[in-house]
């Protein structure tokens, strides 16, 4: 299927005269999760990745995908028809420059790529004398004859019990900064910062509860917001407050035909090339500039902070219920596969309240799945658990009042020493940057080697970051904010990332620990500088059965207990029967 659905793209490409075309995993949003009618690179490769681009010539094509996917892409994408490259690593220009003549023409769709993206990838192809070439109208589009219909839900007005701040005041806010910058408006591209400014949530993709929508944000605190009208139900004008102007996407050079000679910021990190070319040609003054909602929606008020954490404590009661149910099914010789697993997790945090849907996929992975970081249980057939091994599950929910995401490592009977030593080491990454306190002005690549330490000591890595922001029902995946070797973001207080330090051992194992926390002020600074700290949200235990007691040292020890003897107390009580009983063996001293 995917050889004939390459032949028609390459037959289309030819007839407009191109010589290579990108397809990258992406939509007009430039979002990670995107609806089932605009998975392009899904339907012609057949990867089912979160991240990767396809590049197509004549007769040959690569695959690119980051370190996450180098196990995924291999089982899902033919090696006789596409080559397996790096998307950090290996540079697509680079690449092309390699096996296509000078003076080809290289086709994208400017509506699937970022402005840094498209103006970047112009200049390295120019010097190889090859030509980008801007084509909205998609050629995939034309080859998928069956592409899903686009599908269009109603938003939900978010009150200001769970945002803590009305739109109105928001925008008035961003619109003082804009003007601080020197903007006359500001193109809020980022639809999860768009539902933020304007304390509404979407409902066509669940597991992302964004209004899929760009605004103009102008000085005054005013909008001109761009969605489908469909999506807007009754009363969102007394909900967002006036001055909120609504029009169809297809408005857009209409609207922007009265920004010529006028200021407009835009961040060429997550705004599309096409958007950019639009207000070029109309005569706008693009500034580039970082998108001005990303750090007031990234650092949490005391409502939201509030709200996640009763979301996350409704969390560990389903989480810390289906840790208990496993380990009664396992001893009773019931091993299930990874669909069972997830669906029985599923079905337990549909039970607490304010559930809304799954934050992402579930990644339910048993033995040698798990050593694929993004394994999708859904995308083959669902393996059983064997006995003495390593199971993985890294989950997480939408509710009203705040997102999750959680992963533990589970022993299904003795999975042996070897996974023993390396969970530890893991763990060890977890717990020293559970501790870290740092000034402000630190950034997230400073604190990565905090959690890296240990496995580097013995050679060994993992290939993703460790830890990424995330959001108050919204993105999982939030930035500015994150921690890894790169991280340039300083974190500040009310930002909420992961630490989920792994390790992944191809065609065995994969562990990972993840915790959520959220960055305070330590509440003692002993030298002569105010000192921040990150503070647990996920209240679930680890499973002590896979420590090696011989490489934890004492204050690790008692790191487990104190985080262990708060889970107790908090959830313990949430809990009654079996499930109680559960819990309180799982939270016994270990430094004993």
């Amino acid at each position: 299927m995917a050889a004939s659905r390459l032949a028609t793209l390459r037959r289309l490409m030819a007839e407009r005269g191109y010589d290579a075309l990108f397809v990258p995993r992406a939509d007009e949003y430039l979002g990670e999760y995107i609806p089932e009618y605009n998975e392009r690179l899904r339907w012609l490769t057949g990867f089912t990745g979160s991240a990767g681009m396809a590049v197509v010539l004549a007769d040959e094509a690569a695959m690119f995908v980051d370190g996450r996917y180098t196990v995924q892409v291999r089982a899902q994408v033919d090696p006789d028809l596409f080559s397996y490259r790096h998307l950090v690593e290996d540079s697509q220009p680079g690449w092309l420059a390699q096996v296509l003549p000078g003076g080809g023409r290289v086709a994208c769709d400017p509506r699937l790529h970022s402005v840094r993206w498209y103006r970047d990838t112009r200049a390295a192809l120019a010097r190889d004398n090859l030509e980008l070439v801007a084509d909205a109208d998609n050629l995939v589009d034309h080859c998928w004859t069956d592409r899903p219909p686009a599908t269009v839900g109603e938003a939900m007005l978010l009150g200001e019990a769970y945002s803590g701040e009305s739109s109105a005041a928001k925008r008035a806010r961003i619109g003082a900064a804009i003007e601080e910058a020197g903007g006359d408006s500001a193109l809020v591209f980022a639809p999860d910062s768009v539902s933020w400014l304007l304390n509404l949530r979407g409902r066509d993709m669940p597991q992302l509860p964004v209004l899929l929508a760009c605004a103009l944000v102008h000085a005054d605190g005013d909008v001109d917001l761009f969605t489908d009208p469909r999506r807007l139900p009754e009363g969102v004008e007394v909900h967002t407050g006036g001055g909120v102007r609504v029009h169809g996407p297809g408005l857009l050079e209409e609207v922007f035909a009265g920004l010529n000679g006028r200021r407009v910021l835009l961040d060429e990190n997550n705004t599309s090339a096409h958007v950019h070319l639009l207000l070029e040609a109309a005569g706008a003054e693009v500034v580039f500039s970082p998108d001005p909602v990303q750090f007031p929606k990234a650092c949490k008020n005391a409502v939201e902070l509030a709200g996640t954490a009763a979301a996350h404590r409704r969390d560990a009661v389903a989480v810390i219920r289906f840790l208990a149910w496993l380990d009664r099914e396992v001893a009773a010789g019931r091993l299930h596969d990874e669909a069972v697993l997830a669906d029985h997790l599923l079905s337990l945090r549909a039970e607490g309240e304010h559930f809304h849907a799954c934050s992402f996929d579930t990644i339910s992975a048993v033995g040698p799945n798990a050593a694929m970081c993004h394994y999708n249980h859904l995308d083959g057939e669902p393996a059983t658990m064997p006995m003495n091994s390593l199971y993985l599950c890294d989950s997480g929910a939408q509710y009203v009042d705040g997102t999750t995401d959680i992963t533990r490592t589970v022993a299904i009977g003795d999975p042996g020493p070897e996974a023993r030593r390396l969970f530890t080491l893991v763990l060890k990454g977890h717990i020293a940057l559970d501790r870290a306190r740092f000034p402000r002005g630190t950034t997230g690549a400073q604190l990565d080697t905090f959690a890296r330490q240990f496995l580097w000591r013995e050679g060994y890595d993992f290939d993703h970051g460790t830890g990424h922001g995330v959001g108050v029902f919204l993105s999982v995946h939030e930035g500015p904010q994150r921690i890894s070797k790169i991280a340039d973001v300083d974190l500040r207080p009310g930002m909420i990332v992961s630490n989920e330090p792994g390790y992944y051992r191809d065609g065995a194992f994969g562990i990972r620990c993840e915790n959520l926390v959220v960055v305070t002020e330590c509440a003692e600074s002993p030298g002569e500088i105010p000192l921040l700290c990150l503070e647990a949200l996920t209240l679930v235990p680890f499973d002590t059965r896979l420590l090696d007691h011989n490489l934890l040292e004492g204050d690790e020890l008692a790191w487990l207990d104190a985080y262990h003897a708060r889970v107790a107390a908090t959830v313990g009580p949430l809990l009654d029967g079996a499930e109680a009983d559960w819990l309180a063996q799982a939270t016994q001293p270990v430094s004993a």
